[in-house]
């Protein structure tokens, strides 16, 4: 199995190389050279059990099935819901897929656990300590410090924009009190951290210097092991199914798309990538075109993302692979904030399966309140965008998966002003409020996150 640049202009690698790597040193994501045909989950099979056969299909050789096996094994062995992703029923015809079952109430914990388990064996393998660094709207940064907090071979820093995210969601990735862990909350927005992790991977004697690797959806690894949960509520449900996928960075509707390209759905393959006011992605499906714009802040925060760096991996799809049409498409955007996309890659999108659509403040804070009223279930509100836009779908003769991105007690400000009830925070979680955070607030500058992770590598080796 090897994996190739999205944007052509670096030497093809390993699942090692692409997944330590994170981004590819032309500024591109790593891509598989071709997508793998996978068995479907068969009866019987556990949730662990299914995703080491699936991401033993994307390692190759650099992880064999035996050795995935116990690394699945112990990622999910932690998850209160042994399912893992279990599915709830809300309307006749439509389910929640319930992702926030793990250490910190988020999707992002189903692929985090499971990229720490395979960091540490790759490094040990190899003999190495890694730099990590984290871009993160909310959950990303909790689920990678919840899964790397004492790691023996990686030091993890996590940029979050400071006041942007909820305090339950800051709390997940402060109060781990490992010493191998920086939370840096940088005075600027989401948009802000995720340039500066892209900025640091384009100096390749810095990247070099300290080891760097990143975990943010960028990661192959991260799609890979989202793919599993499409797999088993295919197996589960059987039919056609339509997903609606809250949607930032969009690395979790890719998954779809991935699983569907590796005969993991029957049936076909639909998704609906639902954003909040932050709406690039909506108007770049609508529009065929990708234009700049400012973040802004909204109830459902880890959406709050007006780049979805995970599209670059759906354009070189649309493309036909055309690596120089991407990264034509990308220096363009670059240079004057706004880039038509390509017509073959127009043309090509409106048969992907995937679409995009917005949903407001107003419409969030109402869906929760509906939701609750009408199934007595409290819902996070960027799981209230999915519902929301679930209704709104014309009737079809396919069952609806809604994902349920995160636990509502990681917003219980939100959550109770739009209900009027504080979400219970679950008894696993509870420890969170009787631990000191540990964050530094420091500019948004690549210069002073270089120098806060230089400083960082000099003590730890």
């Amino acid at each position: 199995m090897k994996y190739i640049s999205t944007r052509g202009q670096a030497p093809s690698t390993d699942f090692a190389g692409a997944c330590l790597a994170g981004l590819a040193p032309d500024g591109g994501l790593y891509v598989p050279e071709s997508f793998p045909q996978i068995d479907p989950p068969a009866k019987g099979e556990t949730y662990h059990e299914v995703a080491a056969r699936i991401l033993s299909a994307f390692t190759g050789d650099a992880i064999p099935l035996d050795d995935l096996k116990p690394l699945c094994a112990r990622a999910y062995g932690s998850f209160a819901h042994q399912c893992v992703a279990p599915l709830t029923q809300w309307r006749q015809d439509a389910w929640l897929m319930e992702l926030h079952h793990g250490p910190t109430l988020a999707f992002k914990d189903i692929a985090m656990q499971i990229i720490a388990q395979i960091y540490d064996y790759l490094l040990d393998k190899s003999g190495q300590r890694m730099m990590i660094v984290c871009a993160t709207s909310g959950d990303t940064g909790g689920a990678a410090a919840a899964a790397f907090a004492g790691a023996k071979n990686t030091d993890l820093v996590i940029l979050h924009p400071h006041g942007r995210i909820s305090p339950v969601q800051r709390m997940f990735m402060t109060t781990t009190g490992a010493s191998n862990i920086v939370n840096l909350a940088l005075d600027g927005d989401f948009d802000d951290c995720q340039a500066i992790v892209k900025d640091m991977f384009g100096d390749r004697e810095f990247v070099n210097r300290v080891n760097l690797s990143g975990v943010n959806s960028i990661n192959w690894a991260r799609v890979a092991a989202q793919s599993v949960y499409y797999a088993t509520v295919q197996a589960a449900l059987g039919g056609a199914l339509r997903f609606v996928v809250p949607s930032g960075n969009m690395g979790d509707a890719l998954a779809g798309y991935v699983a569907a390209r590796c005969g993991l759905l029957s049936g076909g393959f639909e998704a609906v990538c639902a954003v909040n006011a932050n709406d690039a992605l909506a108007r770049l499906f609508n529009t065929g075109v990708m234009s700049r714009a400012s973040a802004v802040a909204t109830p459902s925060p880890a959406m709050d993302i007006s780049v979805p760096s995970n599209f670059e991996r759906l354009l070189f799809e649309m493309t036909g692979r055309d690596a120089d049409a991407v990264r034509t498409t990308y220096d363009t955007y670059k240079q004057a904030g706004e880039a038509p996309l390509p017509e073959e890659a127009v043309s090509r999108l409106k048969c992907s399966g995937l679409s995009a659509a917005s949903v407001s403040n107003d419409e969030t804070m109402g869906e929760m309140a509906r939701f609750e009223q009408e199934t007595g279930w409290q819902i996070c509100p960027h799981t209230a965008v999915g519902t929301f836009h679930a209704r709104r779908l014309p009737d079809a003769d396919v069952k609806t998966v809604v994902l349920a991105t995160a636990a509502a007690a990681k917003f219980p400000e939100t959550v109770e002003e739009a209900t009027g009830r504080k979400p219970v925070m679950p008894a696993r979680a509870e420890a969170l409020y009787q631990h000191d955070e540990v964050f530094e607030r420091t500019e948004a500058s690549i210069a002073a996150v270089r120098a806060r992770i230089e400083q960082h590598v000099g003590r730890s080796r």
